[in-house]
């Protein structure tokens, strides 16, 4: 009688492999609120939406904090023309050219400057003109899309850091409305 044997056996391997050049990021982003005040005082509405940082905004500012060379920030802030539906903001544009989009100058005086507060020392650090909103006094009838921030008061040398458009739409400004812009600024590390 012939006998049969067999044997079974199961192996199991595993491995961890860990990354020893792990990487740390940092993500940074802005908020624009613009309310607009009629000649009444009262507020006619308000909209709050984010922004697009452009390449030269982060260039720019990563350029001023790693150099090691003395700054002194001007950020000012200017508003977006309508109709919104048309605009597009692209990471490429600079203050010079953007071909999506075109700025409001329905308003007394030049780009208005942005004051800013003391950054947090939270994660995510924060820093915004809330305190201090920059204020258009509007004196012709148009229509704002939207707003964006930059380095010069008026021209197109400086740099455009970020753009963005309304969320809920074009709004329609009267000569006599005030315009408040705030921007809040976040950089998170994660």
């Amino acid at each position: 009688m012939p006998i049969e044997n067999s044997q079974a056996t199961d192996t199991v391997s595993a491995g961890l492999i860990a990354n020893p050049n792990s990487t740390e990021m940092v993500g940074a982003g802005g908020i624009y609120t613009v309310e607009c005040v009629g000649a009444d005082g009262k507020v006619k509405w308000t909209d709050t939406f984010h922004n697009r940082v452009m390449s030269t905004g982060v260039q720019d500012m990563n350029a001023k904090y790693f150099s090691g060379a003395s700054y002194t920030a001007t950020p000012f802030l200017g508003l977006v023309t309508g109709p919104g539906s048309g605009n597009t903001f692209a990471f490429a544009d600079i203050l010079a050219s953007h071909a999506g989009w075109t700025e409001n100058a329905g308003y007394v005086g030049a780009r208005k400057a942005a004051a800013f507060g003391t950054a947090t020392t939270a994660n995510p650090s924060v820093i915004t003109n809330s305190g201090s909103p920059a204020s258009f006094a509007m004196n012709a009838t148009s229509t704002v899309a939207g707003a964006f921030l930059c380095n010069v008061s008026s021209g197109t040398s400086g740099i455009l850091f970020s753009a963005g458009n309304f969320v809920a739409g074009d709004k329609p400004v009267q000569n006599g409305d005030t315009l408040n812009v705030t921007y809040t600024f976040s950089l998170t590390a994660t």
